[in-house]
């Protein structure tokens, strides 16, 4: 499944320079709560589900990105929320940088295979470090969204 159909604008937080710091927990609790509008699940369910996920070993893939997930029985469909902050969030990644792009997918817990290949496919558009930095010099959301889409038209071809 592309990003693009996973995502939407309204699923997007930019975190300001002018907002306090966020923390690991603060990061996640914000991505659940956006999860929560398009999924009809609990936002603390959502968020704890990350949470659990975090514990068994973090989801910073390195270089500025972390893709937090987690399958719950709740969920009927996979989708995905971006949070970007140039301020960075401490997330124990793998190569100890912090993280500025955290894209957080949730999927149904019966096809859990099916997400890992989501995850798989849709970490790929972050590979580029020019289109990384993009992404956190947009000031608005959709102007986020409509980078990612043309992105991963991009790639795809």
């Amino acid at each position: 499944m592309k990003l693009s159909q996973l995502l939407t604008a309204g699923r997007i937080a930019i975190h300001g320079p002018t907002e306090a710091p966020l923390d690991k927990g603060g990061a996640v609790r914000l991505l659940a709560s956006l999860l929560a509008e398009g999924a009809g699940a609990d936002a603390g369910l959502i968020a704890r589900a990350l949470l659990d996920r975090e514990e068994l070993q973090s989801t910073g893939i390195g270089e500025g990105v972390a893709m937090p997930h987690a399958a719950l029985a709740e969920v009927e469909a996979p989708i995905a929320a971006l949070l970007t902050t140039r301020a960075g969030v401490e997330f124990d990644a793998i190569d100890g940088a912090d993280v500025t792009l955290l894209l957080a997918v949730i999927g149904p817990r019966a096809a859990s295979g099916e997400n890992l290949r989501t995850l798989a496919r849709v970490s790929r558009v972050l590979r580029s470090s020019a289109f990384r930095e993009e992404l956190l010099l947009a000031t608005e959301r959709d102007a986020v969204y409509e980078s990612l889409v043309a992105e991963e038209e991009a790639f795809v071809r």
